[in-house]
């Protein structure tokens, strides 16, 4: 007999050897929909007076077979999968609060009385990392790698001690304890980051993130509008880039510069000529040990960080969160969570979304709380992948645009008719069981299917965590199903510390971005210009409670922008609440903008839309006052769009692909098509389209680190092209 190519392996399983346990597989999806009653009534044909006669009539043959098939039944019903159960009833996640103006909170939380934290002994970050250090028993805490090597790890106890090396460091060279000292720190994710901000919450000071792709002019706006006086930087690199803004008279309070890395004495004496200080970690370290402090703990109320925005437009906005404002987020996940997921020291967090952004400081920080590891990615998203098989972390966070690479690779691996086939038909049966509240990865499609889809993971993930834009639903139900762990939507931004709404355990639908938080209400504010109502259930989206920051630093007209006297943070998104009181992002009020004819356009609304194309990677929606219609930037999936095109009738290169007329308006009817099924008016369709080669990203400006579109930026970058596409339309 014929052996199979490896590649055709899963093939070959189901179609020829596998075939049996395919059908014992339709079995049980027949069985999983009877009551045990319906199975023993069905069986009573065994229930013969002359039950002796019977069998004799019977070959062996078929009485081996009954027998096998009932002892199936036996050991299904015995060991079927549980679904999980949740924590409320899924048809009432949230509830109005009486006298509240139509608010709403969690059905999880102790009625509308709002969570602070959810441990009496962490109640501060600082208080945070000490319960995990006592937790770890002095375990692993922060790890690293080198290229092809494995991870090597500091121990709670060891990060502790050099956190306060590092903070005795800062105050006998001048810092303060105190929460008007802020310390900027310029550094990819690494050990040395974790540490330095524990520094500071040991002696109350405040962490101010910066990073590369604000640019030059907004790293010199935040240093100087915070007054840091102290930036801890990663690499040389950096450092001569503040030295620019220094020697340019840019930034006249920058006086020190503390490097993770080494420092050559060539920069040393260029700051020295500027007079800056130029040291490395290691020596500040040798210093505040020569000088040790007493820790001076934070209290709940005290500023914890700055954290400026990357924003859309203008220079970045400093949301001021307190210890308690964090504290207050991760207790509202924990208390969502408590029944299904109990966070151990044994857990693992993969750590490489951007720590300048509170969406992965928010992870870190339940994973400190019980004791866990934080292993760090080389710095190369490239080589993510055999980070998290070397790690193999238990805990994932994503954002929506990594979750849609992995569904369009899973899929462009499908690559012919039956492969493909078998893959829908296994996602098909698994989603079912997802449906049901079951999540489980050993199954027989998780054995011959997804387990290397699990595997390239690590094959130990038991939560992901995916926010900072909107999920595809499509997208979300399959990895649901292919990687067999409980993945969980949750909705925020800065300015609400991460998280104001989080999906509800055993809820494992997709389309919305589940119910409030136990930490904060939610209500929705008229939006008339869009015809939005609150007596509709459709709204602003406003947050209230302990995990709402401050207010942006020295910038009351903002503050008084995004805050009301009441203390509600008015979002600029906008939602709606679905029948069992989970939240609905449907629309966004800051981009709107009106055509010529008058009519308001909302782009990201309609992005979201035409962005479930399955050749589109990304999408930027254009319009202005002066057009009465749409055009639209696309920039196709590289690794699905020559199958797609293929089935189209289509051949070539992805790169003549895309310089393919027909081919662009095989890709617009398609969007059109997805646009006329979702209720768009023709005036939100594109009219037409230009075809881009290369993403989006955050390194060529045109996204921000959260991955959200720079509207302005790519407005300007494709300016050219914008102008051709309406000259080339009559309408």
């Amino acid at each position: 007999m014929l052996q199979p190519a490896q590649g055709d392996m899963l093939t070959f399983l189901i179609v020829s050897g596998g075939s049996i346990w395919l059908l014992m597989e339709l079995a049980f999806s027949i069985l999983e929909k009877m009551q045990a009653q319906e199975i023993l009534q069905s069986l009573r044909i065994l229930e013969f007076d002359d039950f002796s006669q019977f069998l004799k009539s019977v070959p062996a043959t078929t009485l081996v077979g009954i027998g096998a098939f009932a002892a199936v039944i036996t050991y299904w019903l015995a060991n079927r999968p549980k679904a999980v159960k949740p924590p409320c009833d899924l048809k009432i996640q949230s509830k109005e609060v009486e006298e509240g103006g139509g608010a709403r909170h969690s059905v999880l939380g102790d009625g509308p009385k709002l969570l602070t934290h959810y441990y009496d002994d962490a109640r501060t970050m600082y208080e945070v990392f000490q319960r995990g250090l006592h937790i770890s028993e002095h375990g692993p805490c922060l790890g690293s790698r080198k290229p092809n090597q494995p991870y090597e790890w500091l121990s709670y106890r060891e990060v502790f001690n050099r956190a306060e090396w590092l903070g005795s460091g800062l105050l006998h060279q001048g810092c303060k304890s105190s929460t008007d000292q802020f310390i900027g720190v310029f550094a990819q994710n690494r050990p040395e980051w974790i540490i330095t901000e524990l520094a500071c919450y040991t002696y109350s000071m405040v962490v101010v993130p910066l990073y590369d792709t604000l640019g030059r002019g907004a790293i010199q706006y935040i240093i100087n509008t915070a007054d840091i006086s102290t930036v801890i930087c990663d690499k040389p690199e950096k450092a001569r880039l503040l030295l620019d803004h220094v020697e340019k008279g840019e930034t006249p309070g920058l006086r020190s510069l503390v490097l993770m890395d080494p420092v050559d004495q060539q920069l040393v004496q260029r700051g020295r000529s500027c007079s800056v200080r130029l040291q490395t970690m290691q020596e500040l370290e040798e210093c505040g040990k020569k000088h040790m402090r007493p820790p001076v703990p934070p209290k709940p109320e005290d500023l914890s960080i700055v954290c400026f925005t990357s924003g859309t437009t203008g220079n970045p906005k400093g949301a001021m969160l307190t210890h308690g404002n964090v504290v207050a987020d991760f207790s509202g996940f924990l208390k969502v969570t408590e029944s299904q997921w109990s966070p151990t020291s044994e857990d693992v967090h993969i750590s490489y979304l951007p720590l300048a952004h509170m969406f992965e400081r928010m992870v870190q920080s339940v994973v400190y709380c019980h004791g866990g590891r934080i292993g760090f990615f080389q710095g190369d998203i490239r080589l993510l992948s055999d980070d998290m098989k070397t790690l193999r972390p238990t805990i994932f966070p994503v954002v929506p645009r990594l979750l849609n690479r992995m569904y369009d690779k899973i899929f462009s691996q499908a690559n012919t008719p039956i492969k493909r086939w078998i893959l829908e038909f296994a996602s098909r049966r698994k989603e079912a069981e997802v449906r049901r509240g079951v999540i489980r990865n050993n199954s027989l499609w998780d054995r011959l299917l997804f387990n290397k889809v699990q595997a390239s993971l690590g094959g130990r993930v038991r939560m992901i965590v995916t926010g900072a834009a909107p999920a595809s639903p499509t997208v979300l139900g399959f990895l649901r199903a292919a990687l067999g762990c409980q993945v969980y939507e949750g909705y925020g931004q800065t300015e609400c510390t991460a998280g104001c709404t989080f999906t509800t355990p055993g809820d494992w639908t997709s389309g919305h971005v589940g119910a409030p938080l136990p930490c904060n209400f939610i209500k929705l504010v008229d939006v008339e210009e869009m015809n939005y109502f609150a007596s509709k259930g459709e709204g602003e989206i406003c947050v209230k409670g302990p995990n709402v920051f401050k207010g942006y630093l020295k910038d009351k007209v903002k503050t008084a922008e995004a805050l009301d006297e009441d203390g509600w943070l008015y979002t600029g998104d906008v939602g709606k609440w679905l029948l069992n009181g989970t939240l609905k992002i449907i629309d966004r009020k800051k981009h709107i903008f009106k055509l010529a004819q008058g009519e308001y356009i909302a782009p990201e609304k309609i992005e979201n839309i035409y962005i479930r194309s399955e050749p589109v990677s990304q999408v930027y929606v254009h319009g202005d006052s002066l057009q009465a219609f749409l055009v639209g930037i696309v920039v196709p999936d590289v690794e699905v769009m020559p199958g797609w095109a293929k089935k189209k009738g289509f051949e070539g290169s992805f790169i003549e692909l895309c310089n393919n007329s027909d081919v662009k308006k095989a890709i617009m009817d398609d969007m059109v098509r997805l646009g006329k099924e979702s209720g768009l008016h023709s005036f939100e369709q594109v009219k037409s389209l230009h075809i881009h080669t290369e993403m989006f990203s955050v390194q060529n400006g045109l996204l921000t680190p959260t991955f959200k579109a720079k509207r302005p930026e790519l407005r300007d970058y494709f300016k050219q092209q914008i102008q051709e596409l309406y000259s080339s339309v009559s309408v």
